[in-house]
């Protein structure tokens, strides 16, 4: 009797402290609010090597917005859009040639070239918007459309991006429309053959401004 009493007494003190707010409350449904600090220290690890492939890989192209800071100038602070024939326009250096170039290397020139006007500059670039590197995939696929892509993206992971191949698409007649130094080439993709794993070359990365046509 007298454990069944005791038990009954800490269920109503529990109920008393959980109404006026002493008792913290955990939503099961909301795991956020139990992460541990080890799993937190392990989301940050795992978040770093992204950041450093994506300066490494990722192709600044006309129609996208940079973020550009040098510590300490609050002057040299900008947002800037790149222009159609690819250069950008900063204070200090002037006009720069950045279609093409990483963003690890736009860095690097930048602040090579503002050593000469600020001492040991640290230099910080980030893509705020990356509008010029865009795909496109048109005709037989269940998504088409265009499709903004900050990593090195090939023809069959475009064609998923674009929900894969409908029905009536013809596999083996698709072209890849690239535009070079103002000439438009088509190039052919066999799917059957990539997807069986012959002719791997044709399986190329495509480039901002690249069409995928899916006859």
């Amino acid at each position: 009797m007298k454990s069944i009493y005791m038990r009954i007494v800490a269920s109503t003190l529990f109920i008393i402290l959980t109404a006026c707010g002493s008792a913290p409350a955990i939503q099961a449904s909301d795991p956020e609010s139990v992460k541990s600090p080890e799993s937190v220290k392990s989301t940050e690890k795992s978040s770093a090597p992204d950041a450093v492939i994506f300066a490494d890989t990722y192709q600044v192209q006309p129609g996208d917005v940079l973020q550009i800071d040098v510590w300490k100038e609050r002057e040299l602070q900008r947002e800037l859009m790149v222009r159609p024939d690819g250069g950008l326009n900063f204070p200090l250096i002037g006009v720069i040639d950045v279609s093409g170039k990483t963003i690890e290397q736009l860095r690097k020139e930048i602040t090579t070239k503002l050593a000469k006007y600020v001492p040991d500059p640290v230099v910080t670039i980030s893509v705020k918007q990356s509008l010029g590197n865009k795909i496109y995939v048109v005709g037989s696929v269940n998504k088409p459309g265009d499709f903004i892509v900050i990593r090195n993206t090939d023809v069959m992971q475009a064609l998923s991006m674009a929900g894969g191949l409908n029905p009536y698409a013809s596999a083996n007649k698709i072209k890849i429309l690239r535009r070079e130094h103002g000439v438009l080439k088509a190039i052919p993709f066999k799917y059957s053959r990539v997807e069986k794993g012959e002719d791997l070359e044709q399986n190329i990365i495509l480039q901002g401004g690249d069409v995928v046509v899916v006859p």
